[in-house]
């Protein structure tokens, strides 16, 4: 195990309850240098944490805890699918999609959960990254939170 994988578990986020690839979308799709995460929900061990809208039903606390539980997935997809998160050179951008109520407008302040945890696991510089928080009707399965990310990969 790597080091940014012992960072990713001292944070909390065991590898071995991450997502687990689908019959029907690929967690990951790599284009030269670039790997394109799918978003991921906050699952633990196959179980969905997080549902309802923020911050009615789910508190801003909560919600910005599951942002860096779907962050994790796509770090553990990661590991799944290319062995080590030494692959990744930097993280390129994040968006954030936070199921919100109609006048909810932190949706930033939640999705500092997945900023916080990917400067946490790969460093201030090759953590930083471009980044859109929006604000939803609704998001699949009722969750509260779905994050997806680009990445650069090492050469």
């Amino acid at each position: 195990m790597g080091d940014r994988e012992q960072k990713l578990e001292a944070a909390g986020f065991p590898l071995e309850r991450g997502p687990k690839e689908g019959p029907v979308i690929d967690l990951l799709s790599v284009l030269g240098e670039t790997l394109y995460a799918s978003g991921q929900v906050p699952y633990d061990a196959g179980v969905l944490t997080s549902k309802g809208k923020v911050p009615s039903q789910v508190s801003v606390e909560d919600a910005t805890k599951a942002a860096a539980l779907c962050t994790a997935n796509i770090l553990r997809a990661i590991v799944l699918k290319l062995g080590s998160l030494d692959r990744i050179e930097r993280v390129v951008r994040v968006t954030g999609y936070v199921n919100t109520d109609p006048d909810f407008t932190d949706c930033h302040l939640v999705i500092n959960g997945a900023t916080n945890l990917l400067k946490e696991v790969f460093g201030q510089e090759a953590g930083r990254h471009a980044r859109t928080a929006l604000g939803l009707a609704q998001l699949p399965l009722g969750t509260s939170v779905e994050v997806e990310a680009i990445f650069q990969l090492k050469k």
